[in-house]
């Protein structure tokens, strides 16, 4: 990151700290009123993490589908207030912040009204569907002057930032090149082919839509499967890629690359999806280069593995599907959410590495529950968190601009400073969606 750049960042943050700073200040020992907004599996895991953090409730649950709504209503307490609108939700006054886990295509309206609404948020990663919409939330943050925390939990591992310090104090040497990898092999049927059937009982599909394009109701594009459509989400890339895209730029202390492109497409998978099954992306950032590569063809990923160290997601005696690696001048470093390894250099004739590097591995915390538990606390303090909206909104861009890349098929040239692209006019036409009516709730 350039020092002017650097510069424009700190000035942002600190008004946007003086501005939170502003506001009504809980006490330690006040209860934090927490309503859910989105109610499936995810929406309860990081439910049940942030009400371990001290004195925490959720009065209030929110889901267009009954039963998803009814099994968090259960958990919350008896008392406990249902409601398939998350608009209702957001009326109660006794509402301190929302967690916001429904599908990503929601992300930006219910963070965008609940901000409105005077309530902090938690959302869930990718922060929006569209780069247009991450804007619209960063800007709603800052005006209603709310505390908006992106689920990117690796921002609140502490190994990560050791993992900065080491390569900004040249640990492992220059780094030129960085891979980011996610691999899960679903072929050869994927999440299969349904046809249309009627509505689930219980279920406000139209609402579950919402601003995407109407549809019959199939179950292929509801609850775990809807991010294989570009409808509801960006696929593989703004999954899994987004935490490992955010944290290689917070290690490489950067926030947007200058030129992405993309290869890939559907090889095998012959489901009712529409995202690629393969997609590869190139990022130019100014002194490195960084490629991602999201692969449902194959689990191994980059292979190799020490004994004894747990791998995340891993399944077989030796893949490794998910990961970064920092190839330095003089050494490398393979990170992942829980745990971390760095491989020294060899000394060879016609070189010696300027500095020596220890062989090491490390196995760390899965970090969702510290990165609840900040949201929590910034919400009391009204300190920044550790991944604010601003962060969370750059990092989801990262992903949009390779699906952009990978649907014009061009080399593009990105403007970070205007969120545009240089000459490049089908590209940014797909920096914004059209939202559907009634459900346009948001300028964006």
């Amino acid at each position: 990151m350039s020092a002017m750049l650097r510069r424009k960042f700190a000035k942002t943050a600190a008004v946007g700290v003086s501005a939170l700073s502003a506001r009504r200040v809980l006490g330690a020992n006040d209860r934090v009123r927490v309503g859910l907004i989105g109610c499936g599996g995810r929406g309860r895991y990081v439910a049940r993490l942030m009400r371990e953090a001290s004195n925490v409730a959720f009065p209030a649950v929110a889901d267009v589908y009954d039963e998803n709504a009814r099994q968090a209503r259960e958990w919350a307490g008896a008392d406990a207030k249902q409601f398939r609108d998350f608009r209702r939700l957001l009326e109660l006054k006794d509402i301190d912040a929302v967690l916001i886990a429904t599908p990503d295509h929601w992300h930006a309206i219910a963070c965008v009204l609940a901000c409105e609404a005077g309530k902090d948020v938690y959302v869930e990663k990718p922060v929006a569907l569209t780069v247009r919409e991450g804007r619209a939330m960063v800007n709603a943050a800052r005006k209603y002057r709310r505390i908006v925390q992106v689920g990117t939990q690796h921002r609140s591992a502490p190994h990560f930032q050791k993992i900065a310090r080491m390569i900004q104090e040249g640990a492992i040497g220059k780094v030129n090149f960085i891979r980011v990898w996610n691999y899960l092999n679903l072929s050869p049927n994927g999440i299969g082919r349904k046809p249309a059937q009627p509505v689930p009982p219980g279920l406000d599909w139209d609402m579950y839509l919402g601003p995407s394009p109407k549809v019959d109701f199939n179950p292929n594009r509801f609850l775990r499967t809807y991010r294989y459509f570009f409808d509801y989400s960006g696929g593989f890339i703004t999954d899994f890629g987004n935490h490992r895209l955010d944290t290689m730029q917070q290690i490489m202390g950067v926030t947007a690359p200058h030129t992405i492109s993309a290869s890939g497409g559907r090889f095998v998978l012959q489901d009712d999806g529409d995202v690629p099954d393969l997609l590869t992306v190139t990022y130019e950032y100014d002194g490195f280069v960084v490629t991602y590569e999201g692969n449902n063809l194959n689990s191994h990923g980059v292979g190799g593995r020490t004994p004894g160290h747990r791998y995340y997601n891993s399944r077989g005696e030796w893949d490794q599907p998910n990961g970064i690696a920092f190839y330095g001048t003089d050494g490398t470093i393979f990170a992942e959410r829980i745990g971390w390894e760095t491989f020294p250099e060899p000394e060879t004739p016609l070189r010696k590495p300027a500095r020596k590097l220890e062989r090491m591995w490390e196995n760390v915390e899965e970090p969702t529950k510290a990165h609840a538990a900040n949201f929590i606390d910034c919400v009391r303090s009204r300190k920044m968190p550790n991944a604010d909206i601003e962060i969370g909104h750059r990092s989801t861009t990262v992903c949009l601009l390779g699906n952009i890349a990978w649907k014009t098929g061009k080399k593009l040239k990105w403007d970070a400073a205007k969120e545009d692209f240089l000459e490049a006019p089908e590209a940014s036409a797909l920096l914004t969606r059209t939202l559907r009516k009634p459900w346009d709730l948001i300028q964006i």
